[in-house]
Parts: structure tokens; C-alpha cells; sequence
């Protein structure tokens, strides 16, 4: 089992049907906080046990939606489901996360979602029909991108998850890494896992939001806190390098979405998101 496949594994709780528990470390966070789209693999994980228990065919998390409550830190956690519907086509189930604080249960995260069997979804035209309207970026290749051996130093202290991936940012788009931002509400990058293990539906949630906030090159650093994601999972990704773009078409009253596609190595558009975040303070 690859450390990602740990980190995500929630031990259900022999007494109580539909309950999980887990231990986040800071080793999946940026700062003191667990990155928003590890924990959706999370949630997406222990929905795909539970629905599983309650007898679903449908292993894979096609549509994902999560709200935000507040920051899940290092520590225990503990994992609420419903399945909520069963069916022959789709299954439906929610889950929420919570950690305690001074021994009071905090909500975290909670999230519902709809999973189907993407195998039998396919269709054999279904290349043809999602290239009408969208086509892989052209970016530069992964050997000419900035990767975390080329981090200043401590940035790989501050941003802990970067050291569980391989993430290479293209070359026009990493400008605010040397104080040159470059204006632009973009980032785009190269993805896999450094131990080689395969993409699937799962760790795309969280290779959604591995990127830093676009925000960055907007000359705005910071934390930028997530309110909600919602993600669509398109197809099971072959092997390879995935190709992530994060990009934003509004930044107003305190507020920014950022919309997330990912191509995979045969130039099939895979997965995409939109998450609305709070734009970092500055000073």
C-alpha cells in the first residue's frame, strides 16, 4: 500500500455501522492546516467503504461536493457516513468529518457525493466528443518545469504536502516563487506520485487542489481558505503524468473561484473542479 493509500484509510468502527476513524499528520498539510483535496480523498475513500458495506456496485466518485467549516489539523478524526441511495446506475451518500477541541466535537468538512462505475459508463465516442469543445494544453514538458528540488529554502518546510508529490509548475506560470508574479490568475503543472503509484478517481481529488492558489500570481501570497469544492470526476485515468491547470475568472468582495481540470497521458480531459476560496489578507 502506497503512503497515500495509508494516509487516506479510515478504520471503521466495529461497533458502530457507517463510523471511521483516522490520524492526519502534518506530513499532507500547508502550515498547520491538511490541504483541502487530501481531505476530499479522504471523505472520498471512507463513502467509497461505506457504500461498499451497504452492497453498491459503484466504486468510483463522479460528482463531489464539500463545504468547509473550518480547519482540520494533525490529530485523531473521526468520520460520520449515510448511504443514502443505492442504485443500479449511480449510489449516493454523504460524510462529515470532525476532530475534538478541548474535548468538544468540531466539524471539519462534509461532503456529499454521487458514485458510479466508470468502466461502464464508457462510451468508445467519448474522446471524440469531449475534444470538440476542449483540447489538452500545450505546456512545456515536465523536465523543464520547476520542481520542489529547485524550492528557496524552507519552502518545503511551510508547504509539507509538496514533499509527498511530484509536482512540476511550467515555467510561465511559477514567476511569484522569485517575487515576480506574473499578473495572471493561472498556474499550471505536471503531476504523479513520486513512488509510482497509478492515478484513479480517488487521488484525482486531491491532485484538484494540489496546486498553490492562483491567487499567488496575482501578487496576493497567503493562505487562501476554501469554502467550498465541487468535483467531477470524467474518466479512469491511464497511467502517466497528469497535466493540472488552476485558473480564475473572478476576484471580488473578499472572494475568488478556482476552476481545476485534469488531462491525463493519453489527452483525455479527466477530471474538474471549482472551488470558491477567500481571498489571502495582505500585511
Amino acid at each position: 500500500m502506497s503512503t497515500f493509500d495509508e494516509a487516506i484509510t479510515a478504520t471503521p468502527d466495529p461497533e458502530r455501522p457507517g463510523h471511521f476513524r483516522a490520524a492526519l499528520t502534518n506530513d499532507w498539510s500547508i502550515g498547520n492546516a491538511l490541504n483541502g483535496g487530501f481531505l476530499l480523498s479522504l471523505l472520498g475513500r471512507t463513502l467509497q467503504q461505506a457504500l461498499t458495506s451497504a452492497g453498491s456496485k459503484h466504486p468510483d466518485p463522479v460528482s463531489i461536493s464539500a463545504t468547509y467549516l473550518s480547519a482540520a489539523v494533525e490529530g485523531p478524526a473521526y468520520l460520520d457516513t449515510e448511504v443514502i441511495r443505492t442504485g443500479r446506475s449511480v449510489s449516493t451518500g454523504q460524510v462529515a468529518l470532525t476532530q475534538e477541541v478541548d474535548g468538544v466535537p468540531v466539524e471539519r468538512l462534509r461532503a456529499t457525493a454521487t458514485y458510479a462505475d466508470l468502466d461502464a459508463l464508457a462510451d468508445p465516442d467519448d474522446a471524440q466528443r469531449n475534444l470538440l469543445t476542449r483540447t489538452m494544453p500545450q505546456l512545456a514538458p515536465p523536465e523543464e518545469c520547476w520542481g520542489k528540488e529547485q524550492a528557496p529554502p524552507g519552502f518545503l518546510d511551510l508547504v509539507p504536502l509538496q514533499r509527498q508529490l511530484d509536482v512540476r509548475m511550467t515555467p510561465d506560470t511559477v514567476g511569484w516563487i522569485d517575487g515576480k508574479p506574473t499578473g495572471e490568475g493561472r498556474i499550471s503543472a505536471w503531476f504523479r506520485m513520486p513512488d509510482g503509484r497509478d492515478p484513479d478517481p480517488i487521488l484525482m481529488l486531491m491532485v484538484l487542489d494540489c496546486l498553490p492558489p492562483v491567487t499567488f500570481n496575482l501578487d496576493l501570497p497567503g493562505w487562501a481558505p476554501t469554502l467550498s469544492l465541487m468535483a467531477n470526476v470524467r474518466a479512469r485515468p491511464v497511467p502517466g503524468w497528469l497535466l493540472v491547470t488552476h485558473e480564475t475568472r473572478m476576484l471580488s468582495h473578499g472572494l475568488f473561484e478556482e476552476d481545476a481540470e485534469i488531462w491525463d497521458a493519453s489527452g483525455n480531459l479527466v477530471a474538474q473542479s471549482r472551488q470558491l476560496a477567500m481571498v489571502p489578507k495582505k500585511g
